[in-house]
């Protein structure tokens, strides 16, 4: 019985060595597999053939802010044109700065054309106005046929565009009372009036709210900006910053300036804060501004002791501006005021 069970041992051992090299060749095998797999640049999937996101989620470990936001979803719900006014069909505009409106307004499907150049539709305001013809500042007869607008949105500085649509009605939207007054315009414009004020009542409502619910009034934001070759920090008058304003965040001291300036070695710790948000203008932004986080100077200030940096777009929160943009500035507040770069 004895060596029977000896036996049993040294047959069980033999299994186990055996099975062993059975999952040996299995790993080496997948391991060829991946490896030629990346040799040909081919694509993450899932087991199922599903590709797999690689969207980034940080930089220079520092968290961004609504990394996989939806365009698609930018603009808001459709509106009705005020009582005994006429609706338009087809709408062109000559600045792509006009668009936000049209988008916040819920209407873009009724844009025919944009006269401007190829690749001026700011990409957040979604496929349903990127898609839509850029026809150039100076259109021929035919894109001009081809939009058949029943109005021209048109602001001074493409006032000459604008001609090119002949008897057509043409409203120039004066830039005059910031985003908030080139909305209600373009609301006008567009026999939107009633829409237009209740959007931003709306807004407004919103951005009081979420204020009081995060306890905004007591925490200082900084806001940096990364160029190419410095840091900058964003004034109040900025359009990140005049949201910010409206939720109620405060500023630290030195940052309460309207304009916008740039740091220098002896003013470098004015970026601290509770939490600072920063972004990158282009990509030369990007490069230097990893280069900073990952600095001494930069990880021994407090917030980023303490995890309390978030990076966001920087074409969404200071190279536009609209009721569109602004909705999306706030949800990316609402998300991330009282978060880290643990996982806000």
């Amino acid at each position: 019985m004895k060596r029977t069970g000896d036996r049993t041992v040294r047959i069980g051992r033999d299994r186990v060595h055996t099975l062993g090299r059975a999952l040996g060749a299995v790993s080496s095998a997948f391991a060829l597999a991946v490896l030629a797999g990346c040799s040909q640049d081919a694509p993450l999937t899932t087991p199922d053939g599903s590709p797999i996101s690689t969207t980034t989620t940080r930089v220079a470990e520092v968290n961004i802010v609504s990394p996989e936001r939806d365009y698609s979803k930018t603009c808001l719900a459709p509106t009705d044109v005020d009582a005994g006014q006429t609706d338009v069909e087809h709408i062109v505009v000559t600045d792509p700065a006009l668009l936000d409106a049209v988008c916040a307004l819920g209407i873009g499907s009724k844009v025919s054309a944009v006269a401007a150049a190829p690749g001026s539709v700011p990409a957040y305001l979604g496929p349903q106005l990127t898609s839509v013809p850029t026809i150039g500042a100076t259109p021929n007869a035919d894109a001009v046929q081809a939009a058949d607008a029943d109005i021209v949105l048109a602001t001074p500085a493409t006032a000459a565009t604008a001609n090119s649509f002949g008897d057509t009605r043409v409203v120039t939207i004066s830039p005059g009372g910031g985003w908030r007054g080139q909305f209600q315009s373009v609301a006008d414009a567009l026999g939107r009036s009633s829409s237009g004020t209740r959007l931003l009542d709306e807004f407004d409502t919103e951005a009081t709210k979420t204020g009081r619910r995060m306890d905004a009034a007591h925490s200082q934001v900084s806001l940096i900006r990364f160029t190419g070759d410095g840091e900058e920090v964003a004034g109040t008058d900025t359009f990140a910053g005049q949201i910010l304003s409206a939720v109620g965040v405060q500023r630290p001291a030195p940052q309460r300036s309207p304009e916008s300036f740039a740091l220098t070695d002896k003013t470098f710790t004015d970026a601290d804060a509770d939490l600072i948000y920063v972004s990158f203008v282009g990509a030369d932004g990007e490069t230097h501004g990893k280069e900073v986080l990952l600095s001494d100077k930069w990880l021994d200030m407090g917030a980023p002791t303490w995890k309390r940096v978030l990076a966001v777009d920087d074409d969404v929160w200071y190279q536009s501006s609209g009721l569109a943009a602004g909705w999306l500035v706030l949800n990316d507040l609402k998300k991330s005021l009282n978060g880290d770069s643990m996982g806000y």
